[in-house]
């Protein structure tokens, strides 16, 4: 009951207060952004869920904002009417970059999707966690964990940055359900540092770079898939973003999966695959005889 009480509480105050700018955010900083739809009981389980210190910075995204940010790329209706996904974001040591981890209640965006989106709006060196009460889409999170990043720093991200980096994140799901979530990842990345290194000026040099990356992989994908990945990256070439910083946090994230791979525990992982695979196939094998 007590509990009920403070999470009744919190949120009477944040309806107040959810305005208010808590700029220089610090290492060890934890804010948490919750969707504005959700219910009181709703609300209390997210935060137990959560478990944020005493002193967690608290604010709320609504249904407005994520159609504000992703109404030209995703229809009306698949982004609903209600704001559910939830994020804690936790301020690391700088240089420490980026780091997702979704509930299985996030079903459509992926952790390193959300990743990327958050890379090119500019926003480092923090732990997020992603929930929602039940199955969501995920989409509304990176608009609450943007505006959580300006309320708890001060910083204000550029609209157009956010509103690419939302359709970034949904171009990225959208390939994803073509050929997997890590390729679709990994062409987003090359094509990344390829536009960080080459500086295109113009569409027709966005496109090349596009294509050849697609070429490189060995994906056959639509004309109708190319050219969205075009427009993208041709709205991002113009824009203010820190491309050092992009390629930089890009290969921090490669750099941070070799070491895993590299690693003891890396190394059982892959064992462990490697063996569960073996099992499977001797298991099949002996139905035949």
């Amino acid at each position: 009951m007590k509990k009920k009480f403070i999470a009744i509480f919190l949120f009477a105050i944040l309806s107040l207060n959810s305005a208010t700018v808590f700029a220089d955010a610090a290492v060890g900083d934890v804010i948490v952004t919750l969707g504005d739809n959700l219910t009181i009981t709703e609300k209390e389980a997210i935060l137990a869920e959560f478990n944020p210190p005493e002193n967690a910075q608290m604010i709320v995204t609504t249904n407005a904002e994520e159609h504000k940010y992703l109404g030209d790329v995703v229809p009306a209706g698949k982004i609903g009417k209600n704001a559910i996904s939830s994020a804690m974001i936790t301020y690391t040591e700088k240089g420490s970059g980026i780091k997702v981890t979704t509930s299985d209640k996030i079903t459509y965006i992926t952790e390193q999707t959300y990743i990327n989106a958050l890379v090119t709006a500019g926003v480092e060196d923090a732990d997020i966690q992603i929930t929602a009460p039940k199955n969501a889409s995920g989409t509304a999170a990176l608009t609450g964990i943007m505006k959580a990043y300006e309320v708890s720093t001060g910083e204000v991200i550029d609209e157009d940055v956010k509103k690419v980096a939302n359709e970034e994140m949904i171009r990225t799901a959208e390939l994803g359900e073509e050929i997997g979530d890590e390729k679709a990842t990994e062409i987003i990345n090359e094509i990344k540092r390829e536009i960080a290194e080459k500086n295109p000026k113009t569409t027709e040099e966005v496109r090349d770079i596009v294509i050849n990356i697609v070429n490189n992989f060995n994906m056959n994908l639509s004309d109708a898939q190319i050219e969205k990945l075009v427009a993208l990256f041709d709205k991002m070439k113009g824009l203010d973003i820190d491309w050092n910083q992009v390629s930089n946090q890009i290969e921090n994230i490669a750099g941070k999966a070799s070491d895993y791979l590299s690693s003891e525990e890396g190394q059982g992982f892959l064992q462990g695959v490697k063996s569960f695979f073996n099992g499977l196939i001797d298991w099949i094998a002996s139905l035949f005889k």
